[in-house]
C-alpha cells in the first residue's frame, strides 16, 4: 500500500464523498426513470410536507448551498412540479411549492424511491442502514 491511499483509508471525508456517490447512484438509477435526480426526489418531498418553503428554509434543511439548490430546482420550475411566488408569510421572500404535476410526479417517483430503498437495505442490512441514518442524521442536526 502506498502513502496516499493509506491517507485516504483514514479520510472521513473520502469516505463519506464515495458512499453518498455510491449509494447517489442507486437510487439515480431508479429515479432517472422518471427525469429526476436524487436530489430533486428530496426537494419534491420537503414541499410537498409544506405549503410553500423559501429559498433559505429549503437550502437550510437540506444543507445545501443555494446555488446548488436553485440548480436542482431550476428544471422542476421549468417542466411545471414547482412554482414560486411572494410567501404568504412575509410578504417579501419567494415561496416554492408543488403543483399538482409535482405532486403526481413525487408519487410516482416514490415507488422508484422504495425499490431503491428496499435494494440498499437488503444489501447493507436494514438495521444497519437505520443506525447509519440517525448517525448521519445526528451530524446534520448539530449543524
Amino acid at each position: 500500500m502506498n502513502a496516499n491511499s493509506s491517507l485516504l483509508d483514514d479520510c472521513n471525508c473520502f469516505a463519506l464523498r464515495q458512499a453518498a456517490r455510491y449509494i447517489t447512484q442507486l437510487y439515480e438509477r431508479r429515479l432517472g426513470q422518471l427525469g429526476v435526480t436524487a436530489a430533486q426526489y428530496t426537494i419534491l418531498g420537503k414541499l410537498k410536507g409544506s405549503s410553500s418553503s423559501t429559498m433559505a428554509e429549503l437550502a437550510e434543511h437540506m444543507v445545501m448551498e443555494r446555488t446548488t439548490l436553485l440548480r436542482a430546482l431550476k428544471p422542476l420550475q421549468r417542466d411545471g412540479y414547482v412554482t414560486s411566488g411572494k410567501n404568504a408569510s412575509d410578504g417579501k421572500a419567494f415561496g416554492f411549492q408543488l403543483t399538482e404535476a409535482g405532486r403526481t410526479l413525487y408519487q410516482l417517483a416514490s415507488v422508484e424511491w422504495k425499490t431503491a430503498q428496499s435494494g440498499f437495505e437488503a444489501d447493507f442490512g436494514r438495521a444497519r442502514a437505520k443506525m447509519l441514518r440517525k448517525a448521519l442524521f445526528e451530524l446534520t442536526d448539530a449543524v
